[in-house]
């Protein structure tokens, strides 16, 4: 009964009409536009935390949002927030001091004025992580550059807050060594000279720092949109990839480190946490146990990755990516089963086609794998090395997999310029006319795979570290270009790649991990996962709309759509204690109109 009242009575305040008019001015009384403003409430509902600091398997309880929106012309912004009657509330706007006023009472008006900022060192420290990396003097080792975006930018922001000490060179030898052992390969001759870089490079900006630009200035589609945030999981959480689930509208997000699925309905905020399950001879660490023996806290048995949904029946498909199988889940049952393959390593992104088959790559075999649902197959396509060497290193993985969970210190091994030995396949997506499209992040390729015939194609690109890619619905391929602040188009028709410069990039520095095609709207989303934004281009006007998170270092790993249009995403740093206040969060964009 209990459990029914504490429903009703969250629906109700869901549902309810309150809202809080914000007006903002300078010092001088001059009117703000483009303030961000953030509600959140004075007392959130809290879960119960009996399950290793998470709620428990299977239980109901509701997440409060958080709601971010932009003051107008006039410096004024009204923010519906019915979900608790004392608020929280935060200013923020480069260049001015952040405001934080705790509590306020819900349903009135509240004046600021905001004071400008005249420290310098304070008003850099505004500035997002791309702008710091794009500051680095790496002097005549410029080509360094993009090797340090790409392989120590997967994982967490350079240039945060974090980053931005006075490492010692030895530090940084260090940070690396400790990165490589969670799976970053720079090469030999970045590994011998990146500690002395970044030392070098960090000292010189601290002292200087008027040589950081500033980020890209926020822009009039902020007037009206709404971005809504659910905080999930805590520090030691990796909220990786999420699915917007099109036959019951909610959202799934997984934490990656802690084997849990979370399932929330947007609209009311009712939540439930799922554990998927472990096979009793599964090991702590999956089948890389040595990984992580060195965080903190962590139950990663399977290490949920990829999410995708079953056109026919909704059921949802997982990659546990540190173990050899698929994971299969019914949201009507809430049920976990297990499908086992025998050939493959690290299955990582998943989809799945109109017939129904769950395609996915396995990134530490040159793999894709192909799982029929309707004969219950497994059917693998081996990609072809770039070398002998290469071969060589591919037929050895099994044991090098040993040699790191033997405790074999993994920056001994020698890795050259293009990471010979791990082409990585990575992200995946299947064209509207049934052709599926791959990219190898370390072999600079992207591929396609007839079903028809199982033949496949690989196609080299003109650029460095094609990582995740969707298909419009023009069978146009739109591929992350993650080491070089772009996006890139490939049209089959004519064979021809074109490159979009992100707007958020400083000097060419962007980490873009993700994007997302809404083909209903024709539009392309992009994760700016080093400037703390969400970005979306019209694809026929060829124009950006950018739209700013709440949290600084916000790292976003995939984009999901609702039928109406909203833009969903996770904060998926690692760690997360890297987030500006230790909390990832899903996130939800609505456009203004």
């Amino acid at each position: 009964m209990l459990q029914i009242v504490l429903i009703l009575c969250f629906f109700f305040t869901y549902t309810s009409l309150s809202a809080i008019q914000v007006d903002v001015k300078d010092s001088e009384g001059k009117s703000l536009d483009l303030v961000m403003v953030t509600i959140k409430a004075e007392k959130p509902q809290v879960p119960p935390r009996d399950d290793h600091g998470y709620p428990p398997e299977g239980l109901e309880f509701f997440i409060t949002p958080e709601v971010t929106m932009f003051t107008n012309p006039n410096g004024k912004v009204n923010i519906s927030f019915p979900y608790a009657p004392q608020v929280t509330i935060r200013l923020r706007k480069i260049g001015y001091k952040d405001i934080n006023v705790r509590p306020y009472s819900n349903l009135s008006s509240v004046s600021f004025r905001m004071e400008k900022v005249t420290d310098l060192g304070y008003l850099v420290g505004q500035y997002p992580s791309n702008s710091w990396v794009a500051a680095l003097d790496f002097g005549e080792e410029k080509d360094l550059k993009k090797t340090y975006l790409e392989q120590c930018g997967f994982c967490h922001q350079q240039g945060s807050f974090f980053m931005r000490r006075a490492f010692s060179e030895g530090d940084w030898e260090e940070i690396i060594n400790r990165m490589m052992g969670y799976g970053a390969r720079p090469h030999g001759k970045a590994k011998k000279k990146l500690p002395g870089i970044l030392s070098n490079a960090y000292f010189d900006l601290l002292k200087h720092p008027e040589r950081v630009k500033p980020g890209r200035a926020w822009g009039k589609e902020l007037y009206g949109a709404i971005i809504r945030e659910w905080p999930m999981g805590d520090s030691f959480s990796q909220m990786h990839d999420l699915l917007y689930h099109k036959k019951t509208g909610f959202v799934y997000v997984g934490d990656n480190i802690q084997d849990r699925l979370w399932e929330i309905n947007p609209n009311t905020g009712k939540t439930v946490v799922y554990k998927v399950p472990k096979q009793p001879e599964d090991e702590l660490g999956g089948l890389l146990p040595g990984r992580l023996r060195s965080f903190q806290k962590h139950e990663t048995y399977v290490g949920l990755h990829s999410l995708a949904e079953s056109p026919v029946d909704g059921n949802i498909f997982i990659t546990p990516s540190l173990q050899k199988r698929i994971t299969e889940f019914d949201p009507k049952t809430k049920k976990f089963k297990d499908h086992l393959f025998n050939d493959g390593l690290y299955p990582h992104t998943i989809r799945i086609d109109e017939e129904d088959r769950v395609w996915f790559t396995l990134a530490l075999s040159n793999q894709v794998g192909m799982f029929n649902r309707k004969d219950q197959s497994f059917h693998t396509y081996d990609l072809p090395a770039r070398t002998k060497k290469e071969s060589f290193s591919l037929w050895i993985s099994g044991f090098i997999i040993k040699l790191m969970n033997w405790g074999f210190p993994m920056h001994l091994l020698p890795v050259d310029e293009r990471v010979s030995g791990m082409p990585l396949p990575y992200g995946i997506d299947v064209a509207p006319n049934g052709t599926v499209w791959f990219t190898r992040l370390h072999a600079d390729t992207i591929g396609k795979i007839d079903p028809k015939d199982d033949s496949f194609q690989l196609i080299s690109t003109p650029f460095q570290g094609p990582r995740r890619l969707r298909v419009d619905r023009d069978n146009h391929v739109w591929i992350s270009v993650f080491p070089e602040g772009s996006i890139a188009k490939y049209t089959p028709e004519d064979g021809k790649f074109k490159l979009y410069p992100l707007p958020t990039a400083v000097d060419g520095v962007e980490t873009p991990y993700s994007l997302n095609v809404d083909r209903k709207s024709n539009l392309v989303w992009v994760t700016g996962t080093s400037s703390d934004n969400l970005m979306v281009m019209d694809i026929k006007t060829e124009t950006w709309k950018v739209y700013p998170m709440s949290r600084k270092v916000t790292f976003t790993r995939d984009i999901e759509f609702s039928a109406d249009g909203k833009a969903y995403s996770s904060n998926g740093a690692f760690p997360s204690w890297h987030i500006e206040d230790g909390q990832p969060t899903l996130m939800e964009v609505t456009q203004s109109k």
